[in-house]
């Protein structure tokens, strides 16, 4: 059983940077793929970036890609998505996630929401235009 629990949210003006993060417990951390997701006002859950394990290889949305950055603490258990060059379309509740998949990037299936077993209950990110 993981748990988790996001942190950091909070209100940032347009062009500006956030670093939330996620606390995960359990003894399975390091062998997790960990993904984030997001959701806004009356819209879907959408992927936004994902982990492998080791935290060597990641994956972003490409509404995001270049300007999010995923990292991780095997050895605290912490997943963060460093989050720069904000925009008003950033605004969502952010939720992480896990699985003890393994990343496979063909396919992917890491971009999913079924994908995960494991999600935290959020933390609401809103970006003032």
């Amino acid at each position: 059983q993981v748990q988790l629990l996001e942190s950091g949210g909070g209100l940032v003006q347009t062009g500006g940077s956030l670093r939330i993060s996620c606390a995960a417990s359990g003894r399975t951390f390091s062998t997790n793929t960990m993904g984030w997701f997001r959701q806004a006002p009356e819209k879907e859950r959408e992927f936004v970036g994902v982990s492998g394990a080791r935290g060597v290889i990641t994956r972003y949305a490409d509404s995001v890609e270049g300007r999010f950055t995923i990292s991780r603490d095997n050895g605290k258990n912490m997943l963060y998505l460093e989050m720069n060059s904000l925009k008003p379309e950033d605004t969502a509740l952010y939720y992480c996630a896990a699985t003890m998949r393994p990343l496979l990037l063909s396919g992917r299936a890491y971009s999913s929401s079924g994908f995960y077993d494991y999600w935290g209950q959020g933390t609401q990110v809103t970006v003032s235009s």
